[in-house]
Formats: C-alpha cells, sequence, structure tokens
C-alpha cells in the first residue's frame, strides 16, 4: 500500500501544476491532470457515461416478489398481486389516475383494488414487463398474447402495443388473423391492421374457407368485403357469407349482404344459388340481372389481385402477349439488346384496324402505373393509345397520347383499374407505320402521383437523361449538355448548348407529354454580358405557344419562368440578343423549375399577352 501512496502522492515541486518537471514526472506515470479525456480513452466508459439499466431493470423485478415493500393489492380473477403504488403510477398514466387522481381508488386507507374484465394469467406478465421492462412474447401462447396487447392498450404501454404488433405481423397465419384484424381495427392499430389485409387479400379464398372467417365481426366482415383487393369468385365468398350469417343469427344480414358484389355472379348461379337462400330479396336479384345486360363490361366493380410495387407483366406471373408481331420480347425483360431488327414488339399502324399489342395479365390484377419502352435508337417519336379490359372484348381507355409525340421511356399513371388484358395501339410513327415497343411493366404503386387532364403533373425535373428526354436542336460538344444536371463544369468552351442569333433555336424533347406551368435555365455567365429571349412550348413540334417573352429585358444567368399550366412536351428556346457576339448559350434547362423564388425574390415580372400567362425571371 506505500508503494501505491507514493505513487499518488505530488512532489513539492508540483504543487500547482505548473511546473515543466511536474509535467514530466505525471507524463512518465501515465497521468495528464490536463486532459482528463486522456484517461476516459482507456477506461472501460470510453464516453464517460455510466448504465446500469440492466441492474436497475433486475432490482426492481426483484420487488414483485418482496411482498414486505408492497402498498396495495389489484385483485384480477380472484388472484391477489401485490404492487406498488409509485412504481405502478410512474410506468403508467391509468394507473397514476387510478391511484393518484382524487378517484375512490385513490382515498386512504385504500390496500386492494379489483380490476374487472381482466385476464389474471395477462396481467401478472403486464405486472413483470412493468416492473422490468421485459417481455418474452415467444413463449406467450396466442390467446394470452392477444389479452396481453389489449391491456397494454388499455393501460397505456404505447411501446410494448407496438412491440406487440410488430410480433404478431411476423406470425399470421390463417387461423389466427381475423381475430388479430378484429383486435386492431378495436384498438385502432392501424398498421397491424393494414398488414392483415393485405395478409387476407393474398389469402382471401383460404380465409373465407377457414372456420376463423365467422368469428370476424360485422364491421370487420363488411370492411374486408369492400375492398377490391379482397380477390375471390363472388359466388364463393357469398357461400362465405352465408355460413358467418349462420354463425351470428344477432346481426343486421342485409347490411352485411350489401357489400356482396351480386352483378358479378352469374345470370345462373343468381337464379340456383342465390336465390333459394331467402338471404337477398328478388328484386336486389332483378337489379343485378339489370346491372348485367345493361352496364359495360368495364363498368362493373370488379375484384382483383393487389401485388404493390411489382411488375405482374411477366412469364412468371402467368403474363403472355396474345396480339402483335414478334411477341416473345416485349416480356422478356430486355432493355438493352434490341436494335433495327430484333429486341421488340410491334404492329402495323393502319387506322381502320385497332388491334394493336395486347397482353394477357395471369389473372386480374390492381394497376395504376405501366411503364413501357418505345424503341428509341434513332430520333423518332411515337403516338399510341392504351386501353384495358376483363373479357378482351369491352375495352375502356386509360391514357391517350394519340395527339402528342412521345419517345423512349413512358411512365404512366392513372386512376386504380382491375385488368386482365391491356392494349397498346400505336397511331404514329415520324418514320414509318410500324408501332415497336421494347418492354412493358405494369403494378400498382403506392407513391402519390396528381394527374390533370389525363396527365401527369410532375414534381421533379422531367428534363433529364435519366427521364429519357433528349436535346434536339441546338450546337454544343456534348448533346445532352444542357439536361445532364451540370451547373457548375463550364467555361469559354464547353459545358453549353447555343444557336445562331436570327437562326435556329435550342429544342428540348420530353420523353411523355406533362402538364407543366413553370421551368428554369441557366444563361451563360462567364463574363458580365446580358441575353434576351423568347420561349414556346408544344405537344407535336408543329403548333407553339409562347410562356416567355423576354426579348425587352436584358437577362443574365439563372431565369424562372412561370405561367398557366398546360400540356408540354417540347421546349423552344429562341435567344434574340447578345450584348457580346451573335450566339445565344444556355447552361442548363429544367422543367419544371426545381426552385420558384417568392415574391420579394422576383426582379422582373411580365404578363405574356399572347397565351395570357405569367413570367417571372431572376437573375
Amino acid at each position: 500500500m506505500s508503494g501505491n501512496r507514493a505513487v499518488l502522492e505530488p512532489t513539492s515541486s508540483s504543487v500547482g501544476g505548473t511546473d515543466a518537471s511536474s509535467d514530466d514526472w505525471l507524463t512518465r506515470r501515465g497521468l495528464n491532470l490536463q486532459t482528463p479525456e486522456h484517461y476516459l480513452r482507456r477506461s472501460a466508459f470510453p464516453s464517460g457515461i455510466v448504465d446500469h439499466v440492466n441492474s436497475l431493470s433486475e432490482n426492481l423485478a426483484d420487488l414483485i416478489e418482496k411482498s414486505e415493500f408492497s402498498d396495495i393489492v389489484l385483485c384480477v380473477e380472484g388472484v391477489n398481486f401485490k404492487c406498488h403504488k409509485v412504481i405502478l403510477a410512474a410506468r403508467s398514466d391509468y394507473f397514476r389516475a387510478l391511484l393518484y387522481g382524487g378517484m375512490l381508488e385513490s382515498q386512504p386507507g385504500t390496500k386492494k383494488i379489483e380490476l374487472q374484465n381482466t385476464s389474471a394469467k395477462a396481467f401478472d406478465a403486464l405486472r413483470k414487463y412493468m416492473y422490468s421492462g421485459r417481455i418474452n412474447l415467444v413463449e406467450a401462447k396466442e390467446e394470452n398474447l392477444l389479452d396481453i396487447l389489449g391491456l397494454a392498450h388499455q393501460y397505456g404501454f404505447v411501446e410494448l402495443e407496438s412491440s406487440i404488433s410488430d410480433y404478431l405481423k411476423a406470425t399470421l397465419n390463417i387461423q389466427n388473423v381475423c381475430l388479430i384484424y378484429d383486435l386492431a381495427n378495436m384498438y385502432s392499430l392501424i398498421s397491424l391492421s393494414q398488414v392483415c389485409k393485405e395478409f387476407i387479400d393474398r389469402n382471401a379464398l383460404e380465409i373465407l374457407c377457414s372456420t376463423s372467417f365467422c368469428s370476424l365481426s360485422e364491421s370487420s366482415v363488411k370492411e374486408l368485403l369492400s375492398r377490391d383487393s379482397f380477390c375471390a369468385q363472388e359466388i364463393k365468398i357469398f357461400h362465405a357469407i352465408c355460413k358467418w350469417c349462420e354463425c351470428n343469427p344477432g346481426v343486421d344480414r342485409a347490411s352485411v349482404l350489401e357489400a356482396v358484389r351480386l352483378p358479378l355472379i352469374s345470370i345462373k348461379d343468381l337464379f340456383e344459388v342465390v336465390r333459394p337462400t331467402n338471404l337477398v330479396s328478388p328484386n336486389a336479384i332483378l337489379d343485378a340481372i339489370q346491372v348485367i345486360w345493361e352496364c359495360r363490361g368495364m363498368d362493373l366493380k370488379y375484384r382483383g389481385f393487389l401485388v404493390p410495387e411489382e411488375n405482374i407483366a411477366t412469364i412468371s406471373h402467368g403474363a403472355q402477349v396474345i396480339k402483335g408481331e414478334m411477341r416473345t420480347a416485349l416480356l422478356d425483360g430486355d432493355t438493352q439488346m434490341y436494335d433495327f431488327d430484333r429486341g421488340f414488339t410491334r404492329h402495323p399502324i393502319d387506322d381502320n384496324n385497332g388491334q394493336g399489342i395486347v397482353i394477357e395479365l395471369g389473372q386480374p390484377y390492381i394497376i395504376n402505373t405501366i411503364k413501357m419502352l418505345l424503341w428509341d435508337r434513332d430520333m423518332r417519336s411515337y403516338s399510341y393509345y392504351i386501353e384495358v379490359s376483363m373479357d378482351d372484348k369491352d375495352y375502356q381507355r386509360i391514357i391517350d397520347h394519340t395527339k402528342y409525340l412521345c419517345r423512349s421511356w413512358q411512365t404512366l399513371h392513372f386512376p386504380a383499374k382491375v385488368v386482365r388484358y391491356i392494349k397498346i395501339v400505336g397511331t404514329h410513327n415520324t418514320v414509318n407505320r410500324v408501332f415497336h415497343v421494347v418492354s412493358m411493366e405494369c403494378f400498382f404503386t403506392n407513391q402519390q402521383f396528381h394527374l390533370e387532364e389525363g396527365l401527369i403533373v410532375p414534381q421533379e425535373n422531367v428534363s433529364t437523361i435519366k427521364a429519357s428526354a433528349c436535346v434536339i436542336e441546338g450546337v454544343s460538344r456534348s448533346r445532352n449538355a444542357l439536361i445532364n444536371g451540370d451547373v457548375h463544369q463550364y467555361d469559354w468552351d464547353s459545358g453549353y448548348t447555343c444557336h445562331q442569333l436570327g437562326s435556329g433555336a435550342i429544342v428540348v424533347q420530353l420523353a411523355q407529354p406533362y402538364m407543366c406551368s413553370s421551368m428554369r435555365l441557366l444563361l451563360w455567365d462567364c463574363d458580365d454580358r446580358s441575353y434576351s429571349y423568347y420561349i414556346e412550348v408544344s405537344i407535336d413540334q408543329q403548333h407553339w405557344v409562347k410562356v416567355a417573352d423576354n426579348q425587352q429585358k436584358p437577362c443574365k444567368s439563372w431565369q424562372t419562368i412561370v405561367f398557366e399550366r398546360r400540356p408540354v412536351a417540347f421546349v423552344k428556346i429562341v435567344g434574340t440578343r447578345n450584348t457580346a457576339n451573335e450566339v445565344f448559350h444556355c447552361v442548363h434547362f429544367e422543367c419544371p423549375a426545381l426552385t420558384i423564388p417568392s415574391d420579394e425574390d422576383q426582379l422582373a415580372f411580365n404578363s405574356s399577352e399572347v397565351c395570357d400567362t405569367t413570367t417571372t425571371t431572376t437573375t
């Protein structure tokens, strides 16, 4: 011990910590009073934080077994649980209000409280969780686990509620999903409820045939049947509802049966199966028959399978091309190996023949997005329309680009539809009379999109190489320098696109028409020159509308153009003046504008009389 004391005792020369020899003395012994971090880096707790939460949890859990410290007894199903008020109140707002909120149970002298409608086994597990913060969900039986979930919801244990919900999501099966779905709805567990619905959608037929279906509440049954994605033959849904009504005699059968889509049942089954049950009125059956006779096929409210964010126009999903020439290429997934002779599916463009290219999906699917690659090995453009059907007879048009010129990749959104057949019909090719499609995908996306007049209102720049836009007129060392996104690497010799004043223009073609209301461009600004210009837009490269007229303004650097929203497929930028020479130079173009200046930042304001639009320009 004396040796240890000798090390820690400072010499007289180290008093005050200012002598150089004292620093050397401390350093030789591994100490540095000036930098405490030196010690922390070598300690077991380099952050300087002591964390003994596990010990705390164990000590609190020990209190469950030490009845001499308890001050309240909770009686559940005749079982007495000795507890500690302060711990219950600290862990749960429910118990804080019960024990300290001025209620009858909080009066002095209260030693025992009975909890009604509570499972003793579930409460015992919850009590241990309240003290220790731990619970083993794997060891809990399913019925007990659901009781614990109910208590966690009742007593406000949000984190436990969330953890049990996540565990249940991973353990769903045909037999338990209906009960879990009911509880999720009862406790407003939106995420768990959604996962249950998706599981039920994927296994609709098995769920209908299971005994657990009859345990569903009336509200849950109606919600499931209202979903287009709850996909099974309607006659089988009707059989399941008949059985459910037998198992739940006290419910309002009529309101549940209203969710059955009678027009999707064949007339033969309506008479021979539905009518004899006397569950559906004769008038309702006649109304269904009238709908079948009078409505177009695509006007019926079909059910379809929902597979979000997954291309279902594949051979593995049972899809096939049933009309068109060179059919095998369209769905093979190859978007690279194609040329003038191979790698595409085609059909001749004939004004009197709308057969086009037809894809049959493996089963009815709910889709809201189609992506397809038009043949693009040269600068040609196409016009087309797309229709969908459930029976390959009655088709409904969902995309109409017959008035627009389109090229390369097409990303097409539309309101969700249940479809079995997709027909793509080309109406124009700027080079010849054949319509070529390299690849086609269709799927349902959860991504938000905004449509106006059937066209996408883009929320990001679509004038990019990635979005298949291209510069079709203008001079540059690199053809698409204007839309490559580089706004920094430009100088006197490169990094811009230009045209001679009084001759030609800079023209950008978007891959497809969009509803746009703004654009932004960067004028070459390596010196103090200024430019004048105007901008026109078109959908067919024949008819142009002026959206910006800055011919009388000296403009420099960044320009932001705002105009009334309209369809845009082509953008023509025409320079009319350059204070330095006879060439108009533009470094960057984007549509729509990624940033639009506020009113305070706008340096110029112009109303175009040509198209009654507003143009805002910033420099």
